[in-house]
Formats: structure tokens, C-alpha cells, sequence
């Protein structure tokens, strides 16, 4: 009797699943296919439209703060004043550049020509300011105010 039980539960259970599957028919003559309608966004693919990629730094850029980085400020200074790439790419390639020419001038006690580099740089963009983290260090913060109260000086006259 037990195997008769089962037996009729599971032909119950079979004919049960059948039945709900039929539920899930789609109507082929409602589709968009069917009737000759395609909708807009079904027509074309999708595009993805990355946003455009910032130009990639000058190589003597990315060498010359490098060299700053390892401590050679000397040659940092020579490599971001010759890299002629730098100075034909944009502003902010530019401004970076005579950045870490000013504070490798500075780190080497040369205060007067750390002090024109940041001018410089003012002078090619006059939003040009310090990162947070470099706006309080010891030896080119107080020459960054300098350079700006220098270039808003010239700038009245």
C-alpha cells in the first residue's frame, strides 16, 4: 500500500508541474517581433560611451618626479627643465613640473629660484595652489606665500 501512495503522490506531482508550466507561455502574435514593430531601443545596439581618457603625463615628468622621490633633487631639476615634452603639453603638466622644480630648489637651499618657479607657475595659472599636505611644509610653504603675494602684486600693477 505504501508503494501505491508514492506512486499516485508522484504521477499527482508530475501532472501538477506540467500544468503550471503551461502558464508560462509567451503569446509569439503580441511581441514586437510577430507584428513588424520593433521598439527604438531594440533596433540598435546599446553603445557605451567611456568618457574621454586625460592625456598621459610627459615620460620627463614622471621621470623627473621619480628622481625627486629618490632624493636626487639636482637631477630632478635638469630632467623637468629639459624635458621639452613638458613645456608643449598642457598647463598641468606645466605647473606639476615647476612645482617639484620649486621644491627641489627649496629641499637645496636655493630659496630664490624655489621662489620663481612658483611664480612661474602662478603666473601660467593663477588657480595654482599646494595640495593640503604641502601648503603647511617648512621650507616651501612660507615661500609659496611669498611667490603668491609677489604674483598678486605684479598682477595690481
Amino acid at each position: 500500500m505504501t508503494i501505491s501512495f508514492y506512486r499516485s503522490g508522484s504521477a499527482a506531482m508530475i501532472a501538477a508541474i506540467f500544468a503550471l508550466s503551461a502558464c508560462d507561455t509567451i503569446d509569439t502574435a503580441k511581441t514586437p517581433a510577430a507584428t513588424g514593430q520593433a521598439s527604438a531601443s531594440s533596433s540598435a545596439p546599446a553603445a557605451v560611451v567611456a568618457a574621454p581618457q586625460p592625456p598621459p603625463a610627459p615620460a620627463a615628468l614622471t621621470d623627473g618626479i621619480a628622481l625627486y622621490n629618490k632624493g636626487s633633487y639636482s637631477a630632478a631639476i635638469k630632467r623637468l627643465a629639459n624635458g621639452q615634452e613638458i613645456w608643449s603639453a598642457d598647463t598641468s603638466f606645466q605647473t606639476e613640473a615647476l612645482k617639484y622644480m620649486a621644491f627641489s630648489y627649496c629641499v637645496t637651499s636655493r630659496r630664490k629660484l624655489c621662489k620663481q618657479q612658483f611664480e612661474k607657475a602662478l603666473r601660467l595659472d593663477p588657480a595654482f595652489d599646494l595640495a593640503p599636505g604641502e601648503q603647511g611644509h617648512p621650507l616651501w610653504g612660507p615661500v609659496f606665500n611669498q611667490a603668491k603675494r609677489s604674483v598678486a602684486a605684479s598682477a595690481k600693477k
